[in-house]
């Protein structure tokens, strides 16, 4: 079997994005505010390298710095965009069915899916930093009416376990497309089996913290690699790692033919 691609921490696209008023129609935030984004995919001006993987065109691990940082009001359509948590607080503005405010904070997810058109605002309006990670994706069906879910990941509960947060199990948040997205937070030494639902989907995982080895492919902190045509997944928690928190995107692929143009693609060089 064969692994589709490995990015590296210093592979991934780094950017800073100030809040000095060059940019004021689209960043929010005091001037000494800025927004640190790491992309793991080249869509629009995103990162050089990668296109995507499957239908998924943006995995963004961001922080937002400095109280007002952030996204001001801005319209999106036929794309689905994740939002998962994991410091400070994020306050979400969003256009779908009467329109509603959210503050979502460590643990919490969304799933907004823009369809026929929408907007939203995505800020940190206290003092200490936000961390989130932004997935984006292209829907099943275009123009469906714009929707919005928001979900918690109880880590202290779900600990040493792979818990899906999007997609069809019962207790996961609905998206218009043939994905998933799970977490896993496990402590040193464990060692677990992803099922993917057939050898036709793909999984990419990401290292949030911690370090693993996926499929005997040794994995450090914000390290990420694509995996696919094969039946499960084996995740082996390093020893000497106080714990490690990976997230786990799994999707239906595009053809053969494609996936092998983009193992020879140059990534993030």
């Amino acid at each position: 079997m064969s692994t589709s691609f490995v990015i590296r921490d210093h592979e991934r696209g780094h950017d800073m994005i100030k809040s000095d008023g060059t940019r004021a129609s689209y960043i929010a935030g005091h001037p000494d505010g800025f927004v640190t984004r790491a992309s793991s995919f080249n869509f629009n001006s995103y990162q050089s390298g990668r296109p995507g993987f499957g239908p998924i065109r943006v995995f963004g691990d961001e922080v937002f710095h400095g109280a007002g940082c952030g996204y001001n009001m801005h319209p999106h359509h036929n794309f689905v965009i994740c939002a998962f948590v994991f410091e400070g607080q994020l306050t979400h503005l969003n256009t779908a069915g009467e329109g509603m405010v959210d503050n979502l904070k460590a643990g919490d997810f969304y799933v907004f899916s823009a369809g026929s058109g929408g907007k939203h605002s995505e800020l940190s309006v206290t003092p200490e930093d936000m961390h989130v990670i932004y997935l984006w994706l292209m829907p099943q069906q275009l123009y469906l009416p714009p929707t919005y879910y928001r979900g918690h990941f109880d880590y202290r509960r779900r600990r040493n376990e792979i818990v899906q947060l999007v997609g069809d199990a019962d207790d996961a948040l609905p998206i218009p497309q043939d994905l998933r997205v799970s977490r896993l937070m496990a402590d040193a030494g464990r060692s677990f089996t992803y099922d993917l639902r057939s050898t036709g989907h793909g999984a990419y995982v990401f290292i949030r913290e911690g370090s693993a080895s996926v499929d005997g492919v040794k994995l450090d902190r914000r390290d990420s690699a694509g995996f696919y045509q094969r039946e499960n997944l084996e995740i082996k928690i390093e020893v000497g790692e106080d714990d490690s928190d990976i997230v786990i995107v799994e999707t239906i692929m595009i053809d053969e033919d494609n996936i092998k143009v983009w193992e020879h693609d140059h990534v993030g060089h």
